[in-house]
């Protein structure tokens, strides 16, 4: 492999192994936050025995035409720690795509400004046959809009628009309050099954945590040829 070559795939693992431990950080500040949110009472469907891992209408970032697992990402689009793992879980669809399948779900957390907004804006397009393509543009895009106190709706507007996306459906989504209530009830099954931060893995329905991309990919690897 020539050293550029080399050099690139070190970064991008050293970024990931980062973004990891960002992660494990984020999710001790993030137990406060989801003690806080249950001491107010648990939401609506936060119910552990009834919450599900993945459910039937959960959005698949790649679906296997063999599959023979199926990897859950709970996920914040304003997360960092989120982007990080981003290049990862592209590389384990191009490495195992045929027999695994990628489930991405809505945790928008409370310390993130625009995290509900920027979730509205990929479940709008999500009910246009986009969802992948949003989810793309929003982690492509995250460090130009992420942690900004003031409403991205039309910046979130306008990758909709560069999508090709029907507006006047866009807008009447994003207006509709059943777009929240479904991005909230992937929040309360993650709630439910006690997710503390962003991102959370899940692993034919078991939580991982794993410490670094070797054992993730070896979890991976486990999985698909089971």
């Amino acid at each position: 492999m020539p050293a550029s070559a080399s050099n690139r795939r070190l970064s991008l693992q050293n970024r990931i192994a980062v973004g990891l431990l960002l992660a494990a950080a984020l999710a001790a500040v993030a137990i406060i936050v989801i003690a806080n949110l249950r001491a107010g009472g648990e939401p609506a469907g936060a119910d552990a025995t009834q919450a599900q891992v993945v459910r039937d209408d959960s959005h698949r970032l790649h679906e296997a035409p063999e599959e023979k697992a199926v990897l859950v990402e709970f996920l914040d689009f304003e997360c960092e720690a989120c982007l990080a793992a981003h290049p990862l879980v592209e590389e384990l669809i191009a490495e195992h795509g045929e027999n695994l399948t990628v489930v991405s779900r809505y945790f928008p957390l409370p310390g993130h400004p625009n995290s509900g907004t920027s979730a509205a804006a990929v479940e709008a397009a999500a009910q246009q046959g986009q969802f992948q393509q949003m989810h793309a543009l929003m982690f492509e895009k995250q460090t130009e809009w992420s942690h900004n106190a003031e409403s991205q709706a039309e910046t979130f507007r306008g990758y909709a628009s560069s999508l090709g996306l029907d507006m006047t459906a866009y807008d009447a989504a994003i207006a509709d309050p059943a777009t929240m209530e479904r991005i909230n009830a992937d929040k309360n099954d993650g709630v439910a099954l006690d997710v503390q931060g962003t991102p959370t893995f899940f692993l034919e329905g078991r939580l991982i945590q794993p410490s670094s991309t070797e054992e993730f990919r070896s979890l991976i690897e486990a999985a698909v040829r089971d």
